[in-house]
This record gives structure tokens, sequence and C-alpha cells, in this order.
């Protein structure tokens, strides 16, 4: 057994969540570590093309096919030692070549889809908000992806209460429901009254159905609602029932109700968040913000869980699962990253 599946073992038994870091070439190192042994992995492996980083490694290659098929290997291993209900972020950047961009990340998913039967459950577009481009041909990128994949369809872990936010939410004023966006049950009812899209049968369903929803928002069960009346309200939803269900269900029915959780919103697929800022540090220059691997971390890795980072650098991932109670480890081709990543997370090595 080597010295990294010893180490390992011996963290996996404990309780400790100060990471566990390991010095070396990601893919051999994952090699060594026994199947299904992590929980939940996110990482951002080096820029191809762009930056020269500490002890070489990826990003160097002459190609960008080199470079997509050395990234293949490595998350082959990830996909060996993710357990069957672990979650793989992926956050992965573009360049361009020749003055034309490779779309490098799309490129690497989809060979991930086709090549290794990853199952992608979502694209999250990363707003950095700012950033430096003198580029007088061209706009400024200031965008990334985020890829979420997971091995099985059904089974894999995931937490949507503990990314909710709470939003805002109805209100009971004098017997009335008046929903976040002012609009009372009293309006909804007296636009159903006067409905002359609506027959009469479909008038007492929809009455029915207010009803009902007005009820569960005096007892908490839901936060807030929104009702759509045939030819009253602007639609959610694309007009074609062929393609939507709502559109359908307003076409049978003459109205449908969106109902909001009680426990709140779930992120949406874009995150606005600024870089992290790294002017007064040498040492790296390229690591994400901490904010990023909230999401990923509380709703895709159990507490008890432990997280991965095959390119740790600065350790930010690490970091953030040792705060949200998440055993990590992190592994980087260079000492002096993984010493950084260490003293950043007052980890003895």
């Amino acid at each position: 057994m080597s010295e990294y599946r010893k180490k390992l073992d011996r963290y996996a038994k404990t309780k400790c969540y100060q990471p566990l870091f390991f010095c070396g070439n990601a893919l051999e190192i994952l090699k060594e570590f026994p199947a299904e042994s992590f929980d939940f992995c996110m990482t951002s492996p080096p820029y191809w093309n762009q930056r020269e980083y500490q002890s070489g490694g990826l990003g160097l290659e002459p190609t960008y096919e080199q470079f997509i098929n050395n990234l293949l290997n490595v998350f082959n291993e990830i996909k060996r030692v993710l357990k069957h209900t672990g979650s793989f972020w992926l956050n992965l950047g573009d360049t361009y070549q020749n003055k034309g961009l490779v779309g490098l990340p799309w490129r690497v998913a989809l060979a991930m889809i086709d090549k290794q039967n990853w199952i992608l459950r979502n694209d999250v577009i990363w707003n950095k908000i700012k950033g430096p481009d003198n580029s007088k041909d061209k706009l400024r990128n200031i965008h990334e992806y985020i890829f979420h994949f997971v091995k099985h369809p059904k089974d894999f872990y995931y937490d949507v209460d503990a990314i909710r936010s709470k939003p805002r939410e109805a209100q009971v004023r004098n017997g009335a429901v008046i929903s976040a966006t002012g609009v009372s049950g009293v309006r909804y009812k007296r636009q159903i009254e006067l409905s002359t899209s609506l027959t009469a049968e479909e008038k007492q369903s929809a009455f029915l159905a207010l009803n009902e929803t007005l009820q569960k928002i005096v007892k908490g069960e839901l936060s807030d609602f929104r009702m759509v009346i045939r030819n009253q309200q602007r639609t959610t939803h694309s007009d074609s029932e062929k393609v939507s269900g709502r559109a359908k269900e307003l076409m049978q029915k003459g109205f449908y109700i969106l109902r909001y959780h009680p426990n709140g919103s779930k992120p949406s697929d874009v995150w606005e968040l600024i870089p992290e800022d790294t002017a007064n540090r040498s040492e790296h220059y390229a690591s994400y913000p901490e904010d990023l691997c909230k999401v990923p971390l509380l709703a895709t890795c159990p507490p008890n869980g432990i997280a991965l980072d095959p390119f740790c650098g600065t350790g930010t991932t690490n970091l953030v699962a040792k705060q949200l109670t998440r055993r990590s480890v992190g592994i980087d081709l260079s000492q002096s990253y993984i010493d950084y990543a260490a003293g950043r997370c007052q980890t003895i090595l």
C-alpha cells in the first residue's frame, strides 16, 4: 500500500476538518487512491496556453487537443475515486488562439459526456463582473463556466434546502393574503369573477385552487404565490403548449398557480461574484473566490463527506470545506502552493 493511500485511509477515519494536502502529480496520486473514496470534487485546472505555472504540469501542451486529453485522463480517475452519489464541479476558463476563441470549456464538457459518460446537471455562468481587457476588436471577457457533473442520473446526493435563499414573503393583513408583489387574494378573486375567458366550470376550479393556496400561505406551508389567469396576467412561459407545460395547463384549465417554497428559492445558474483580490499576492494569481465553492459544497457534499481538489493551488476549496465542517484533500504539483494552502488553512502537514 502506497504512502498516499495510507495517509488517506487514516484521514478518512478521523473527524478532523483540517485539510489533508499532497504535493505531486494529480494523475499519479489519484491512481493510488481506492475507488469511491470521495463524496465531492471541485477544481479549476490550469488554463491552457495562457500562464506558466510553477513546476510545469498541465496547461503547457503545444495543442489544445493534447491539453484536453490530459485533462480527461485526470477526470477519468476522479470519476473512479468519486462515490456513486458524488458530484464533480469543474471550473474552466477559455482562451484565444490565432484570434479565435477556442471554446475549451464546452469541448472538455462534451468530451466528458461522450467519452466518459459523465452526466451534466448544470452549466453555470460565473460573471466575474470586472476584468482587464485591452483588446480593441472584441468585447471584454468576464465570465467563466462551472460544470456540475454526476456519475448517475438519480442517485447523487443533493441537499437543495441547504442553498435556498429566503424570498420576500406574502403577508396576511386584516385577514387578507397579499403576495410579495402586492397582489391580494381578493384581487385575484375579482379577476376570476369578471373574466370573460373562463367558463363557469373553470371559474369554480380557479376559486377552489386559489382558496387552497391562500390557506397554505396562512399556515406557513408556502412563502408566496402568483396566479396566472387566461388573458389576464402576462404568462411566465412559452405560449406554445407543445413546449410548455404551463401553456398547456393555461389552455386546458384557464389558469395556473406558481407556488413558492417556504424555505426560499434555489440559486440560479448565473453567479455574479468578483474574483479574489490577488493584488498583494505573488504566490498565485488565478484562485477563484471562496463564495464560488459554497453552493456546490453545501448542496452536493454531505456534512460527513470528504471533498477533493486535485489542482488545489492556494487551497480555496479546502478552506471553504473546513469552514463548512467538511473534510477535504488537496493535491498540487507545486510545493510552494501546498505550503501556502496549508498555512492558509492553518494545517499541520
